[in-house]
């Protein structure tokens, strides 16, 4: 049984995803597999991320979000994702505790990894999901949201930043966690996997 030759999950990784997710038994060992079938040699790369990210989104075009994700679940900065790494990924932008999935929040807006989060960054990510929402949904926003440029300002005016502010993690956590609002603007995408995934157990 425990021959990890045999494309089983070997049992200590499978207790600690088990110990730091939602996810059961049954469902990572389902995943595992596929994981193994699309990635044989047991990592995944970035392009191979966006490939698998891209069938959640049929519709849209999520390659430039997918590499902000690749980017900021890849721990070690080896340009490839374990499944462990894959799994706390979707765990973190899906299922997740709110306080991790806000500091999983600041390392995706963090682009450079230097702490702190400027206005520009904001905008990149932005722009990163507005891709990824259909033009007919884009044309249901609020006016002072319905750009990339509307967004970031608003996000930006939330937190009561000066144009070249950065914005710290304790800021941005504490920001979010006491205003709904905000957690929706930086958000848009998790709340649409949730959708898929349960469209696909029903």
């Amino acid at each position: 049984m425990g021959n990890s030759k045999s494309g089983a999950l070997s049992k200590e990784i499978l207790e600690e995803l088990q110990l730091n997710t939602k996810f059961t038994e049954e469902e990572l060992s389902a995943w595992y597999q596929s994981f193994l079938k699309e990635c044989p040699s047991g990592r995944i790369t970035q392009r191979e991320f966006e490939s698998i990210y891209s069938k959640f989104f049929p519709d849209s075009d999520p390659k430039t979000y997918a590499q902000h994700v690749f980017r900021s679940f890849d721990a070690n900065n080896d340009g490839t994702l374990d499944f462990k790494e894959y799994v706390i990924a979707l765990h973190m932008t899906t299922a997740g505790k709110p306080t991790q999935k806000l500091e999983w929040a600041f390392s995706l807006y963090d682009v450079d990894g230097n702490g702190a989060i400027s206005k520009s960054e904001v905008l990149e990510i932005v722009m990163a999901i507005f891709k990824m929402i259909k033009p007919e949904d884009v044309k249901n926003l609020p006016d002072d949201e319905n750009t990339p440029e509307k967004r970031a300002e608003k996000i930006w005016a939330f937190f009561g930043k000066k144009e070249d502010d950065k914005l710290t993690e304790k800021e941005f956590i504490e920001g979010t966690l006491a205003n709904k609002d905000i957690l929706r603007l930086i958000q848009f995408e998790p709340q649409k996997v949730k959708e898929k995934i349960k469209e696909k157990k029903q």
